[in-house]
C-alpha cells in the first residue's frame, strides 16, 4: 500500500469504535441473504497430473448473540470433496485488505501471469494454473474482512464495528467455526494462513478459535508483523526498532551495489549484519556518550548510506529513510515491499519516500484481473465494486485492546501466540519471510518469534523459512516454488502428531 495510507494505519489510538448511536430512530436497510455459487474445474500441477476440485464464492452471514445478522462475508472456497483432508483459511493484511494477493498471486489453482522473474511484475487479465498451489496439498478458503473485498456489514451493523484487532480477531473466529459447521470439517486438520497485519490476526485468532473450542494444527505467517513497537517507530526517532531492519537494509544495499567490498553470496553478507547488528550495533547506541565516528563507518559498509550522514543521524535511520537516502544521488528511491525496486523520487530533497514503487507496481493488475476472474470463472455477479485496499478501513482501523482490570494494552499479539501454542502442545508455526523485504524485516520476525518460544519445547515447533524476495514472497516464481516447497513439508510434520 502506499505510505500515506499505510502511515494512518500505524497510528496506536485513531477514530473511536464507531456503531449505531442510540438516538438512531431510523429504519434499518433489510438485511442481504447470502448466496454461493458453484462451479467445478481441472488444473494441471507442476508434474502433469490432473487435479479436479470445486470453487465456492459465496457470502457467509454473522450474527450477534440475539442471532440478528451482522455481516456477510465474502469468501471463495477450493474444495476436492475428501472432508478428511486438511483445510486452510487464507487472508491477507493491511489491516484493511482484501485476500486477492494470496488468491491469485501465491496459493489459489489459478495465478496471474508475471512478466519479470526478478520482481514478478504481473500481466494484467492474464491467469494460467498455479502449479504452486497450496490446493494439492490442502483444501482452501480465502476470506475478505467486512468492508473489503465483496464483504460488507448488514441489518443494524455498520461496517466499522468490525475494525478493530479484537472485533476482527472475534469476526474471523465466528466466520471459521460457522463455515467448518456448515461443511462438515471438524475432523480436518486446520491451519491458517496470513501475510503481514493478517500474521497480526493469526496469532491472536488461534488464541480466540482455541477458546472457542477449535483447535489448529499450524500457523503459517508470511511476513510478519506480530507487535507494533517492535516493528514501527516515526522517521528519525531515536528507537531500537530501527535496528531490526539493519540486515535487510544490508540485503538491499548489497543488491544496488552501494556496499564496499561486498561478498558474492548475499546470504553471507546478511549473516555478518546479522552478527553486527546483535553483538556491536545494539550495545553500542544502549551505552550513552557521543556518537563513534568509527561505528558510522562499520554501519556504512553494511548499509551503505555516507557515513558523516550517519553521524548526522546519531546512527539511528528508520527504514522510511533509508529508502530515500541510498540512491538519493541517483534521484531515486526503493521499494517498501520490495527494496530492491526503484521508482523516480517526486521530490529529491524529502526525508521520507512519497509512496512505494514496488507496490504501485503491482496492484492495478491485482484488481483488475480478480475482478474479472470472479465474474467470468467464478460465476460471482454483483453491482458492487471491489474493495482491495480502501483507504476509509486502513484509516479507520482500532488499534487498542483490552486487558485486565480495562487496561488499554499496546497492540501486540505474542501474549496470545504464546499462550496458544503453550495450550495446544502440537500446535507448529511456520514464519516465511523475504530477504528484502523493508516493510516487515525477517530479523523482527526471529526476535518477536524468539519471544514466543522462550520455552525450549515451544521454540522446537517454530520454523523459519527465508526467500529472494520481497514482502510478496509469491510474486517471485522461484521463491514462490521455494515456498511451496518448504510449505509441504510443515504440512507433513504439523498433521503427523
Amino acid at each position: 500500500m502506499n505510505r500515506a495510507v499505510f502511515a494512518g494505519a500505524l497510528l496506536f489510538v485513531l477514530a473511536s469504535f464507531g456503531g449505531v448511536r442510540a438516538d438512531d430512530t431510523s429504519t434499518p436497510a433489510p438485511a442481504r441473504a447470502a448466496r454461493t455459487v458453484v462451479t467445478h474445474h481441472t488444473m494441471h500441477l507442476a508434474d502433469g497430473a490432473a487435479l479436479a476440485y470445486t470453487a465456492t464464492a459465496g457470502t457467509l452471514t454473522l450474527r450477534d448473540d440475539k442471532n440478528e445478522p451482522t455481516a456477510n462475508v465474502f469468501y471463495v472456497a477450493y474444495t476436492t470433496g475428501d472432508r478428511k483432508r486438511p483445510v486452510t483459511f487464507l487472508y491477507n493484511g493491511g489491516p484493511g485488505s482484501a485476500s486477492l494477493w494470496l488468491h491469485i498471486g501465491a496459493f489459489g489453482p489459478r495465478r496471474i501471469v508475471m512478466a519479470d522473474k526478478t520482481f514478478g511484475s504481473p500481466v494484467s487479465g492474464q491467469l494460467a494454473d498455479n502449479p504452486a498451489t497450496l490446493l494439492d496439498t490442502s483444501d482452501l478458503v480465502f476470506i475478505d474482512p467486512v468492508g473489503t473485498g465483496y464483504s460488507e456489514a448488514t441489518g443494524k451493523s455498520a461496517d466499522k464495528d468490525f475494525w478493530g484487532v479484537d472485533e476482527d480477531i472475534r469476526s474471523f473466529s465466528q466466520f471459521i467455526r460457522r463455515w467448518i459447521a456448515a461443511n462438515d470439517r471438524a475432523d480436518s486438520p486446520k491451519f491458517l494462513l496470513g501475510e503481514s497485519y493478517g500474521t497480526f490476526r493469526s496469532a491472536g485468532l488461534v488464541d480466540q478459535l482455541q477458546k472457542d473450542g477449535v483447535a489448529f494444527n499450524g500457523v503459517i505467517l508470511v511476513s510478519s508483523l506480530l507487535d507494533y513497537a517492535d516493528d514501527f517507530g516515526n522517521p528519525g526517532d531515536e528507537n531500537v526498532p530501527d535496528a531490526f531492519a539493519i540486515p535487510s537494509e544490508a540485503a538491499v544495499a548489497w543488491y544496488h551495489k552501494k556496499v564496499p567490498n561486498p561478498p558474492a553470496d548475499v546470504q553471507t553478507f546478511i549473516d555478518a549484519a546479522r552478527k553486527f547488528t546483535s553483538d556491536v550495533y545494539l550495545p553500542a547506541i544502549m551505552r550513552p556518550g557521543d556518537t563513534d565516528p568509527q561505528l558510522a563507518q562499520q554501519l556504512h559498509d553494511f548499509i551503505g548510506l555516507d557515513p558523516d550522514y550517519l553521524v548526522r543521524a546519531n546512527l539511528r535511520v528508520s527504514p522510511a529513510r533509508f529508502e530515500s537516502e541510498l540512491l538519493r544521488s541517483d534521484g531515486k528511491i526503493l521499494g517498501r515491499y520490495d527494496g530492491r525496486f526503484a521508482g523516480n523520487a517526486m521530490d529529491r530533497n524529502r526525508g521520507t519516500p512519497e509512496f512505494d514503487p514496488s507496490y504501485e507496481a503491482v496492484a492495478p493488475a491485482f484488481i483488475t484481473t480478480f475482478t474479472a476472474y470472479a465474474k467470468s470463472e467464478l460465476n460471482w455477479t454483483t453491482d458492487r465494486m471491489y474493495r482491495a485496499l480502501p483507504a476509509d478501513v486502513v484509516n479507520g482501523w482500532d488499534f487498542k485492546r483490552r486487558g485486565f482490570f480495562g487496561r488499554v494494552l499496546a497492540p501486540t499479539v505474542i501474549p496470545d501466540l504464546r499462550e496458544a501454542m503453550h495450550v495446544e502442545a502440537n500446535l507448529r508455526v511456520f514464519a516465511a519471510s523475504g530477504l528484502f523485504d523493508l516493510a516487515t524485516p525477517f530479523y523482527t520476525t526471529e526476535y518477536e518469534l524468539g519471544e514466543v518460544g522462550l520455552d525450549p519445547a515451544v521454540r522446537a515447533r517454530i520454523s523459519f523459512g527465508y526467500y529472494p524476495s520481497g514482502h510478496m514472497i509469491y510474486l517471485n516464481d522461484d521463491a514462490l516454488r521455494a515456498l511451496h516447497s518448504d510449505l509441504s513439508r510443515f504440512y507433513a510434520t504439523a498433521i503427523t502428531r
